[in-house]
């Protein structure tokens, strides 16, 4: 891919910066800070044009916490609103573009058009279509992936896509500014694409010399389908080398090779087989939990919160993709007419949302 240049003018334009906080800025207006910058935008973006034109801008101090999901406990690295939110959706409004070319077709996650839906439906296609091709799945991932990028290895994968040394040394400033030469924030706008980014060498390494046909990756879960299990065992044994070697990354030693169309492949938040799909066991048991503790709610004559409709909704959406009749008619139903409700009454009336 050639490398591209005469970048950094585009991102401290004062017209990007204006969208960038306009994006920014969805689902947030609520906040402090960006109440603040919206007395007087034009005021504030200047402030951050002046600091990107004359090379000062440098990372605000991280607001650090721990973040529990499905077990796990992750670090999460929170920046300020203004300016560090707003300068990487500049960023990233520009080199977004030359990004998704890098990345290969089957690449997933933060991705505009590329969720976790149109890895499922892609997955689908491929066992539906080359039964043959798709006998036996390896499924397999990063050790603490995030924690263990490595920045100078990082800052080469970018440099060989952009020649514009402001712009790189922005993307620079960002990577290193957290202590240490390994690991980028878990929370920063920018760490998702550089969590794609940084395995894209994997990928097309994968397709391009080992001619690997059905590859999926959603960030660094990995799923491939083979005619056997040698193929299978041989191949992980390869990209073990590779991610070493190349990336100083370890594969988690609980990688499976199974067969596809007997048990199924648990991804991305489904179990999906040739003539179905249902929901992963562990968000089915989530999925529960929360509509348990909404119908106590309705029970009690209380009016649900905005979490709670966000999450009733949220669930309503991850249903349709599924085989879920049964969960809908017995979590979902008795709640809609409680649920719908709020809506009309806070949403409909002008209510506070938050």
């Amino acid at each position: 891919m050639k490398r591209v240049g005469y970048l950094y003018e585009q991102i401290y334009s004062m017209d990007n910066l204006r969208l960038a906080h306009k994006n920014a800025r969805k689902n947030k207006t609520w906040y402090k800070e960006v109440k603040m910058i919206d007395t007087n935008p034009d005021y504030y973006l200047k402030i951050l044009q002046d600091s990107l034109i004359n090379h000062t801008y440098k990372t605000s101090e991280y607001e650090t916490f721990i973040k529990k999901e499905n077990g796990k406990e992750r670090l999460i690295y929170k920046l300020p609103y203004f300016p560090d939110r707003v300068c990487q959706w500049a960023i990233l409004q520009v080199i977004e573009p030359m990004l998704i070319k890098y990345f290969t077709t089957n690449t997933y996650s933060a991705i505009p058009g590329r969720g976790t839906h149109k890895c499922l439906y892609d997955v689908i296609n491929a066992i539906k279509t080359d039964t043959y091709g798709c006998q036996y799945c390896l499924k397999i991932d990063a050790k603490k992936y995030y924690p263990s990028i490595n920045h100078d290895i990082l800052k080469s994968i970018y440099a060989r896509l952009f020649k514009d040394k402001e712009l790189l040394d922005l993307i620079y400033e960002i990577i290193d500014s957290t202590d240490g030469d390994t690991g980028i924030p878990i929370g920063n706008y920018l760490s998702q694409y550089s969590g794609n980014l940084y395995l894209s060498p994997l990928d097309h390494w994968l397709k391009e010399q080992k001619h690997i046909k059905h590859l999926f990756r959603y960030m660094d879960d990995i799923v491939i389908f083979g005619s056997s299990k040698e193929e299978l065992h041989n191949l992980r044994i390869e990209m073990t080398s590779f991610m070493q070697s190349k990336l100083k990354l370890e594969m988690k030693d609980n990688y499976q090779v199974f067969p596809t169309y007997v048990r199924g492949v648990d991804f991305v938040g489904y179990r999906i087989f040739l003539d179905y799909v249902l929901l992963r066991k562990s968000t089915c048991i989530n999925f529960k939990r929360k509509m348990n503790e909404i119908n106590k709610k309705r029970l009690r004559g209380e009016i649900i919160s905005y979490s709670d409709y966000c999450s009733f909704n949220s669930y309503k959406g991850i249903l349709k993709h599924c085989n879920s009749y049964r969960l809908i008619e017995k979590y979902m139903k008795p709640l809609e007419k409680y649920v719908d409700s709020y809506y009309k009454f806070y949403i409909k009336k002008g209510g506070n949302l938050t």
